[in-house]
């Protein structure tokens, strides 16, 4: 169980969110008439960690007909990493999804690589005439197929082969909220298994590896080792994921700074 004690709102660390942005209400219809005019390519929902992004997404696509849902989750890539990367596929139903569970647990995926995976993903889903909704909440892998980002190493990847027009959609939550989801949703992950997870990942992947893909991976994998106890190792990952979100945050409003629109909502 969450020691709620050492886990409050106002723990260290964790600074006050700016003023929250007002939530609009979103029009499915508008937004299929906007796509099928050639008005938007790609439709962005994001957010920070226990904001309900995936569950509005696919609500959203089942709303619009036809939708199909990229995720830019930098670790919903591996295979394996179920609990800790809160897959949570069964929330898609019959929805499709494309990213998830595309390389093993202990490879290397990089930004590059989820470059070119997205753009062969996102040209797949146009071509059957389906709408492409991507969804997450990895600031830089948005960032990298939605502005097309250019790196020092190439990856043959031409800006016109990724999305031009992006309609991107926030999912909202005020920090009080998030606070409890994040604590409650940690509790019900390590309910679940987490730790069992983790163990098994440990039989064939190094424990350097685990450690890097970092938060649940890192501090549980710190636990089964032996290097934290159970107690220490739930209020530092609880904390590592408290702060992880509010950075998240600070990544999405400095794409506001630079000029993105954002249409925030209340999932």
């Amino acid at each position: 169980m969450l020691n709620k004690t050492q886990l409050l709102p106002d723990r260290p660390g964790i600074p006050p969110m700016a003023k929250m942005p007002e939530p609009e209400i979103i029009d499915p219809a508008a937004l299929a008439q906007a796509y099928a005019a050639g008005d938007i390519d790609l439709i962005c929902v994001l957010g920070p960690t226990a904001s309900g992004k995936t569950k509005y997404a696919v609500q959203l696509a089942k709303a619009l007909g036809g939708a199909e849902i990229l995720s830019a989750d930098s670790r919903q890539v591996y295979v394996g990493m179920d609990i800790g990367t809160g897959k949570d596929l069964c929330e898609y139903g019959d929805v499709p999804y494309h990213l998830i569970d595309i390389v093993p647990a202990g490879a290397k995926f990089n930004i590059y690589q989820y470059q070119v995976a997205f753009a062969q993903a996102w040209a797949d889903v146009r071509s059957r005439g389906a709408i492409p909704i991507l969804c997450g909440g990895s600031g830089l892998y948005i960032e990298a197929v939605t502005r097309a980002y250019k790196f020092e190493k190439e990856n043959g990847l031409s800006a016109s082969a990724l999305p031009q027009k992006v309609y991107y959609i926030g999912t909202l939550v005020s920090r009080e909220e998030r606070v409890a989801r994040i604590d409650r949703r940690l509790e019900e992950r390590l309910q679940e298994g987490l730790v069992e997870e983790i163990r098994g990942l440990l039989e064939t992947v190094p424990a350097q590896d685990l450690l890097y893909y970092g938060l649940e991976y890192k501090f549980v994998t710190q636990y089964v080792l032996g290097e934290l106890s159970y107690e220490d190792m739930v209020i530092a990952l609880g904390n590592a994921i408290h702060q992880f979100a509010k950075r998240q945050m600070t990544w999405f409003r400095g794409m506001e700074r630079d000029g993105i629109r954002i249409h925030w909502v209340r999932p």
